[in-house]
């Protein structure tokens, strides 16, 4: 298969989870014999700051606007599957150019659910607006459940179907390095993440000040005060996460506002945590306990003194437990390799089914 992707951005992951969970969706895809043409919008913030110039199992271009992606309109035509994923500037645009131009099947990748559905609703169009949704022959989503259902019915897809992140469980892996801290935190900084990093690891680090903790990640503003215990670090690049969750006694999961309301929206550190048998504490939505068992392969927190708890009360073979059982779920279920299958089978489907409409309407 010929598959072209316009996404948010392959080449540096800077402030977003959508570089890392393609870079893995993408190589596990090309192993599967597939040829893969990237398309990335030029923009000075990832400009400035990429981590990955030259992707071997894909090709990577990048376009300056909308009239410069004229360029590719072959490959987009030509391609057997074309996929845009959420966030992609002026991406509205950019579907409708899609949806005019590719003979092959048209997929949406939102890897930001929640999110997506909670601007559509406002009027918030910056990158999917409802007429464009039933124009994809299937929309690829980061959340599973009832959204599906919501999805299709309410704004008219013709086929919503979970493609969840996933994890490189060849790069993500247990390691042997020196324990740094108790509990770490790595993600980029979002308004309605930071109450839980407040209440989950700043207030338990300040009533446990012999104890060490750390937050990694990118656009904290200057104004959240850190206690003397927590280290921060303003970037750790995805070679390096396994070395960092591979510090950390426990791992700290913490979901946007949206998320949580939609339920079934596993992040991708969630997994890579995971993957790297780094015990992980997590807040707590419904559909977790359906991809981790709660108790022995994840644990859950509903109060800072929850977290408090297992920092203080469990020990380390209960804990390497734990982490042990949920790297062998993930390599059961959630790799990239698993995803690249499903991914596979979802275009399939949706060629078939695209095929039908033609059929019906003729």
């Amino acid at each position: 298969m010929k598959l072209v992707v316009l996404g948010l951005s392959l080449s540096s992951s800077w402030g977003n989870g959508h570089a890392t969970t393609f870079r893995a969706l993408l190589q596990a895809y090309a192993e599967r014999g597939h040829d893969i043409l990237f398309l990335e919008r030029d923009v000075p913030w990832y400009r400035n700051q990429r981590d990955l110039a030259d992707p071997n199992y894909c090709r990577l271009e990048f376009y300056s606007d909308l009239d410069d992606l004229h360029r590719w309109t072959a490959e987009i035509a030509g391609a057997d599957a074309v996929m845009v994923g959420s966030y992609v500037p002026q991406g509205v645009d950019v579907a409708k150019f899609v949806q005019a131009t590719a003979d092959g099947t048209t997929a949406f990748y939102d890897i930001d659910t929640p999110v997506t559905l909670s601007k559509l609703k406002r009027g918030d169009f910056e990158y999917l607006s409802p007429e464009v949704i039933p124009g994809f022959d299937v929309y690829l989503s980061f959340t599973g459940g009832p959204t599906l259902n919501f999805i299709e019915e309410f704004y008219g897809s013709p086929a919503a179907r979970p493609l969840y992140c996933s994890v490189d469980a060849d790069k993500y892996r247990p390691l042997e390095v020196e324990q740094r801290w108790d509990l770490s935190y790595l993600g980029t900084y979002s308004d309605d993440r930071q109450p839980t990093v407040e209440r989950f690891l700043n207030a338990v680090a300040r009533a446990l000040p012999n104890r060490r903790f750390c937050v990694a990640g990118p656009q904290y503003p200057k104004s959240v005060e850190w206690p003397a215990n927590v280290e921060r670090i303003e970037h750790v690049p995805p070679a390096d996460h396994p070395a960092f969750y591979a510090a950390s006694r426990f791992a700290l999961n913490v979901t946007r506002a949206d998320m949580i309301a939609a339920g079934w929206s596993p992040s991708v550190r969630l997994f890579e945590a995971a993957a790297c048998a780094t015990p992980v504490i997590s807040d707590v939505w419904d559909g977790l306990d359906t991809l981790l068992r709660p108790g022995s392969e994840i644990l859950f927190a509903r109060s800072t003194a929850d977290v408090i708890a297992a920092l203080d009360g469990i020990g380390v073979d209960q804990a390497a437990g734990i982490g042990q059982a949920a790297r062998a779920r993930v390599l059961v279920a959630h790799t990239a390799r698993h995803r690249a299958e499903e991914l596979e089978r979802h275009l399939a489907e949706a060629r078939v089914g695209g095929e039908k409409r033609v059929e019906e309407v003729a």
